[in-house]
């Protein structure tokens, strides 16, 4: 187990994404998911408000409904870390003070619980004050609602900027980011974000850990991808660099007779400030490898090779 940051929370090192749930796993194969996760060692799931409105016919809160049910039939909500998101649910958008309170008491109403272990601002909301959403946020700690509050999808003067906010004013300090960050998108995180966040303490929780299924192999051309629902999300992955880093999985991934997506998790958690990558399943089967990630310790000769061919991709 790891600690969120200089939080009270202790997790296993990798969290499993919500995002499937009532999209590509209906309830009854989320609920699978989530008990062989929970099986497995796991205990922090990942969703969002919005999940999944995205998705024909839906509306979003799809992806919480499922998890707040699932908790209640278990009687498990005090064994499980919930994070969740808000500021772009089609009916709670942005980051004003009475959409942080609405759109809070919303997802706890889904979840079925009384307090969100892990609330995150979304994505920024340059319309309102950063310190009134701050004070929002701080408002939900003080009350119970929410026992911690993170950043996801801020640039790094923003994250700079909310740091001081919350130094200045008392507010509750958040404990984690959420970037885009994974071997074939290296730019968002690097560089200046991971800095802030080993300076400041801050959990490290990359999203689109595998490139919506880039990194687990089994797309080889673009043309595996027609018609599949992932298709949108992982295009834009694909190049003959992108590639090249697949290749190189599949050679460690045979020599340490492990799965792709373990050996593209495990260099995701031998990086500078990472906690746990964010990684979804939409059937119990891929969980295995999952799970897998936090033991396959790569060495540094098989970080250094993956590192460089990630180093080329444009």
């Amino acid at each position: 187990m790891v600690a969120i940051g200089s939080s009270d929370l202790n997790i296993f090192p990798l969290a499993l994404g919500g995002n499937t749930f009532g999209w590509t796993s209906n309830e009854a194969a989320s609920f699978e998911i989530l008990d062989a996760f929970t099986a497995g060692g796991g205990n922090f799931v990942d969703t969002a408000d919005s999940y999944s409105a995205f998705a024909d016919g839906n509306s979003g809160g799809e992806s919480e409904t499922i998890i707040g049910n699932w908790t209640r039939a278990r009687g498990n909500r005090d064994d499980v870390v919930i994070a969740t998101k808000v500021s772009q649910h089609p009916e709670f958008r942005g980051l004003a003070p009475s959409n942080i309170r609405a759109a809070a008491d919303a997802s706890l109403s889904r979840l079925q619980t009384d307090h969100i272990d892990v609330y995150y601002a979304h994505y920024d909301d340059e319309k309102t004050p950063l310190v009134e959403s701050l004070a929002a946020f701080d408002e939900l700690v003080r009350a119970g609602k929410v026992r911690h509050v993170a950043i996801s999808n801020y640039t790094p003067a923003r994250v700079r900027e909310w740091l001081e906010l919350a130094k200045e004013n008392g507010f509750a300090a958040p404990i984690a980011l959420q970037p885009h960050y994974n071997l074939v998108a290296r730019r968002d995180y690097e560089g200046e974000l991971q800095n802030l966040a080993l300076e400041n303490g801050l959990g490290v929780f990359p999203y689109f850990s595998l490139a919506a299924g880039f990194l687990t192999g089994k797309y080889r051309t673009r043309e595996d991808l027609a018609g599949k629902q992932r298709e949108r999300l992982t295009t834009g992955y694909f190049s003959d660099a992108g590639l090249e880093v697949v290749q190189g999985l599949r050679e460690i991934a045979e020599s340490r007779s492990a799965e792709v997506s373990s050996v593209a998790l495990a260099w995701l958690l031998a990086r500078p400030g990472v906690t746990a990558p964010i990684a979804s399943a939409s059937t119990i089967s891929q969980l295995p490898a999952l799970l897998d990630a936090p033991a396959l310790a790569l060495t540094g000769q098989e970080v250094e090779k993956l590192t460089v061919l990630s180093d080329a991709v444009a």
